[in-house]
């Protein structure tokens, strides 16, 4: 029965696996492209679709596969080749293509890829489009009279890049500068690689960009968004002012500030919402996070006469609340950062430019652009785990989750939950004593080892 597998294929953000082992599979893949075709409306103005992939050696390969599907199912491709997220969403929408379909896995590393999928909006596909496609999808797997998987030579036309470069120029604006300083860019050898020194030129700034020699295995490996370290390290050194740390398809920007500060989501939601207030732009009079948002930008918010709106985790969520309650700035401490007004989904080099112009109009330094946020103390633990039966259903370690939750009383919270893109469990425990919170997430975190651990 296909139904139990519904959710098996779809995350929170696409499809997403070891390249070359199910659902990232040639079959599995070309059924994708095939059922996103039939899917289309008949009569669409426009029956095409626009690819784009990142870095990884197998992206070419399985955007291939997608396009053989959609082929199959009497679609036109179109390639961008290799480009980021936010800018295959931006060029779906603004080329009034039928869907748009990204080849990444984000911020995992080279073995992994994922497939996700855009409507004609540029906006992710809601969850009932998703399970719709996965019953047609393991429909057409199961039959033996269905077409057989291939693969459609791409020719990618550089022109969709350069549309989505001058749209974030445009975003951005031309009438600000900053004063001499240094930039550094961590392109996580990922999608950005080739366009970062453009996008960022021009403002006053001298651009230096790091981990931007992609060689389709190096994507994200200690470097990017997760691994800070090295860009802290770079920015001290060379007394940079600004320092931006990408992820590998560039749907995320963390931040690291002259002083090696590490500034991430909550941070560059709260000095945007401070500023968009103060001009009059923000909308809803609230910024839309989601469950893992630091309890201190929520009180610091709260202060401003504004609400933080809590999602589930991944920023299709974050974007759905935002479009339901009227508001234009929402994110997640991951750095995806969703300015509405300019874009259908997060977007890293979006939101460092908004930083940058933040930097310019207020004359300041991103610490002082922070100032007023008070971070909680908060930890996030994984456990690999080898299947997901609901937490519910766990009586340790739902033990442990209610004797946490009462020793940190009510300035603590204390979340456990799958993650939607990897074979693992994430504890987050966060509380005014940092050295409470490590106590409590351990607790829970032993429990979920002997209920669920892997090994």
């Amino acid at each position: 029965m296909a139904h139990s597998h519904e959710k098996e294929l779809f995350g929170t953000d696409g499809i997403r696996g070891v390249a070359g082992e199910p659902p990232l599979d040639s079959d599995t893949v070309f059924a994708v492209g095939f059922c996103l075709g039939q899917s289309l409306p008949p009569k669409a103005s426009a029956r095409c679709v626009i690819l784009g992939e990142d870095t990884r050696e197998s992206s070419r390969w399985i955007a291939e596969t997608v396009a053989a599907g959609l082929q199959e199912a009497g679609i036109e491709v179109v390639s961008a080749g290799v480009i980021t997220t936010p800018g295959l969403a931006f060029l779906t929408a603004s080329a009034g293509c039928a869907a748009g379909v990204m080849i990444s896995a984000s911020h995992n590393l080279y073995r992994d890829n994922g497939i996700k999928v855009f409507a004609s909006t540029g906006f992710k596909l809601p969850d009932e489009d998703e399970r719709a496609i996965t019953r047609e999808i393991y429909r057409v797997l199961g039959s033996a009279a269905g077409p057989r998987p291939s693969r459609f030579p791409l020719q990618p036309d550089p022109a969709w890049v350069r549309r989505y470069v001058e749209f974030l120029r445009r975003a951005a604006g031309s009438s600000w500068s900053l004063p001499s300083g240094r930039l550094i860019v961590d392109c996580a050898n990922g999608s950005a690689s080739g366009i970062a020194r453009d996008v960022f030129a021009g403002y006053g700034l001298e651009v230096q960009t790091v981990a931007d020699q992609p060689n389709g295995r190096n994507i994200n490996w200690h470097c990017g968004s997760l691994h800070l370290e090295s860009l802290q390290q770079a920015v001290l050194l060379a007394k940079a002012s600004l320092g931006v740390a990408l992820d590998g398809d560039a749907d995320r920007a963390l931040l690291v500030a002259g002083n090696g500060q590490i500034v991430n989501g909550d941070g560059i939601l709260w000095a945007a919402s401070r500023s968009m207030r103060g001009r009059g732009t923000l909308t809803g009079g609230a910024v839309v996070g989601t469950v893992m948002s630091n309890l201190g930008l929520e009180l610091a918010l709260e202060r401003e006469g504004l609400k933080l709106l809590r999602t589930p985790v991944g920023d299709k969520y974050v974007l759905e609340e935002m479009r339901r309650s009227g508001v234009n700035l929402g994110g997640e401490p991951s750095g995806h950062i969703i300015f509405r007004d300019l874009a259908t989904t997060g977007d890293g080099l979006l939101t460092a430019l908004q930083m940058l112009r933040l930097l310019a109009e207020h004359h300041g330094s991103l610490e002082q652009l922070v100032d007023g946020l008070e971070v909680f103390p908060q930890t996030i633990l994984n456990v690999r785990v080898r299947e997901r039966p609901p937490l519910e259903s766990l009586p340790r370690v739902q033990e442990q989750i209610a004797a946490g939750q009462k020793r940190l009383g009510a300035s603590g919270r204390v979340l456990v939950r799958y993650s939607g893109t990897e074979p693992l469990a994430r504890v987050m425990v966060e509380a005014a004593s940092a050295a409470e919170v490590e106590r409590v997430a351990a607790a829970i975190a032993h429990s979920l080892e002997e209920s669920l651990g892997s090994g």
